[in-house]
């Protein structure tokens, strides 16, 4: 079992930056392909990003490729999405989540075993 909390949410007015974390514990976090999420009000969770296990390849939405930047800290157990040049569009809540038979990352969702609970995203106009 992997648990994962994700943290570092919040509000900010578009153009703004966020960073945020998934902190993991259980199984050897280092050995997963880990990704982000995200879902707003009346919408599908979507793909936002997600990196190899070793951090050697990440892969991207394109709706946020040049704006977020994926990256992990094996030795800390901890996952990171930092995210730039904030919309509207991006306000979501957004979750973390692990592949727990696999170190390739995948864009979808039923592809990955354990999951946050989510942390809130408000981008304002």
């Amino acid at each position: 079992q992997v648990q994962l909390v994700e943290s570092g949410g919040g509000l900010v007015q578009a153009g703004g930056s966020l960073r945020l974390s998934c902190a993991a514990s259980g199984r050897t976090f280092s050995r997963y392909a880990v990704g982000w999420f995200r879902q707003a009000p009346g919408k599908e969770r979507e793909f936002v990003a997600a990196i190899t296990w070793s951090g050697g390849s990440t892969y991207y939405a394109d709706s946020v490729k040049g704006r977020f930047t994926i990256s992990r800290d094996n030795a800390k157990n901890t996952l990171y999405l930092q995210m730039n040049s904030l919309k509207p569009e991006d306000t979501a809540v957004y979750y973390c989540a692990a592949r727990g038979t696999t170190p390739i990352p995948s864009s979808d969702s039923y592809d990955y075993d354990y999951w946050g609970q989510g942390t809130q995203v408000t981008v304002s106009s």
